[in-house]
Parts: C-alpha cells; sequence; structure tokens
C-alpha cells in the first residue's frame, strides 16, 4: 500500500532529524509509531503526510511515486491527517467541516454517528462554531471525526489521547477497533499509550530518527514492557491525557 524507501528529512542548519527511514505499511492495518519523545515520529507522519517534503528517498503509494506531491495533492490521493494542535476554523459550524472532510451533503444520521465516534453528543455539536467556545479536547475530537469523514485509504493520526478524558479517550479506541475490523482502510497512529499498541496489527518504533524496530505486534510489544522498565521508551500507563 505505502512504501518509504530510504526517507531523510533535516533542517535548514543541516541536523538530520529522519535518517535512512524504510517501511511497508500494508492494506487496512492498524499501525501504531512509538518511541521516545523527540525521536521523529510526528515528522514522519508529515513527511508521509507531505507537510514536509524529503531531501532523499521516496515514497510510493499503491505503485505510484507520491514523493513531490504536496499535501492537498496527497489528499486527492487518500491520505489524511490528523493534527496534533488542530487549528480552529472562524465561521464553520461542525457540520460544515465534516461535509467538507467529506466531500459532500452528510445526513443527520451520518453526523451523529461520526461524532459519536470520537464520544461526542451530537445534538450538541452539530452546529457550533468552530471557535474559541470550544475546548482544545473537544476541537481534537471534531478534527479527528473530519479524518473519519473522509474515508481516506491511509488516516493518520498524530497522539490522538492528547488532551482529551478518560471516557472519550475509551470511546476513540473502541472506534480504531471498530474501523480495523471493518477494513476502513489503514490506519497508522503515533502514541505511547500502551491500550492503543495493545489493538495494533503492527508497531513501528522510532527513536533518534530511525526506525530501530517494526513488525507484528506480538513481536514488538512484549520488549517495549520490557524496555518501560528501564524507561528508555516509556508508555503511556494513563488511559490519557486530561
Amino acid at each position: 500500500m505505502l512504501l518509504l524507501q530510504h526517507i531523510a528529512w533535516g533542517l535548514p542548519e543541516g541536523t538530520e532529524i529522519i535518517r535512512d527511514v524504510s517501511l511497508d505499511i500494508g492494506d487496512n492495518k492498524l499501525v501504531v509509531v512509538t518511541g521516545p519523545n523527540g525521536g521523529g515520529k510526528t515528522t514522519l507522519a508529515k513527511l508521509i503526510a507531505g507537510i514536509e517534503q524529503p531531501s532523499s528517498g521516496r515514497l510510493i503509494l499503491d505503485g505510484e511515486d507520491i514523493t513531490a506531491l504536496d499535501m492537498t495533492q496527497r489528499a486527492q490521493k487518500g491520505i489524511a491527517y490528523a493534527f496534533q494542535q488542530p487549528v480552529r476554523f472562524k465561521g464553520l459550524t461542525v457540520r460544515d467541516l465534516l461535509e467538507l472532510a467529506s466531500g459532500g451533503e452528510l445526513k443527520e444520521a451520518v453526523l451523529c454517528d461520526l461524532l459519536g465516534k470520537v464520544g461526542l453528543c451530537a445534538n450538541e455539536y452539530i452546529d457550533r462554531e468552530l471557535n474559541a467556545s470550544l475546548s482544545g479536547g473537544e476541537i481534537k475530537r471534531i478534527e479527528i471525526a473530519s479524518v473519519l469523514a473522509r474515508h481516506a485509504k491511509l488516516s493518520i493520526f498524530d497522539e490522538p489521547e492528547a488532551g482529551i478524558d478518560l471516557w472519550s479517550f475509551s470511546r476513540l479506541v473502541e472506534t480504531f477497533e471498530e474501523l480495523r475490523t471493518a477494513g476502513a482502510g489503514t490506519l497508522l497512529v503515533i502514541s505511547h499509550q500502551e491500550r492503543i499498541l495493545s489493538i495494533a496489527d503492527e508497531i513501528v518504533v522510532v527513536a533518534d530518527g530511525k526506525v530501530r524496530a517494526a513488525g507484528p505486534k506480538d513481536e514488538i510489544l512484549p520488549t517495549l514492557l520490557s524496555e518501560e522498565k528501564t524507561a528508555r521508551c516509556p508508555l503511556g500507563r494513563e488511559e490519557a491525557r486530561v
């Protein structure tokens, strides 16, 4: 589905952040990217989404080289990205955003289902504006719902647990499980939460800008749990950040 071939990226002054990363991400997989803070996880996600362009290497989506495409062009090819810190869209309602994401008008039942998947009561949110009256956690959940509305080939979620309450986090984990079971495209989730890691098909460990390990959950997770004891690659024991 998506191949990363020797991807590298660095800062203008020459500091290398991503170094020779190669990955093969399959269809209809739940892939969790984890590792220590500052290791390059978010940068790697931005390179896949087209927010940043690699300094070397190639990205191949379904056999097509998409390396030179920007974020908008990659979105048209079926890659969706949920920002860790979502932008507030002044003047737009939640309904507007979800319909823009889906590419057309949505029935009330569909809107309710999308918002319910991220732990929001639809009746309270459908016609609310995306402005300062919404908390950061609410905006984050609406952003995740907008990614779900796109029905993308590859949906990228950057620390979806950040800033949401425990109940909403539990609902989000259930949603990821449901989407995986339904074969709703590939989900690439950046997270250190053990509960999210436990439902993955595959886990990728990124540290110091390199892939340190990658493979089926049953092979990778026991090693991560062991390393947690030495605090080299800490996992989130809390259910979510509040």
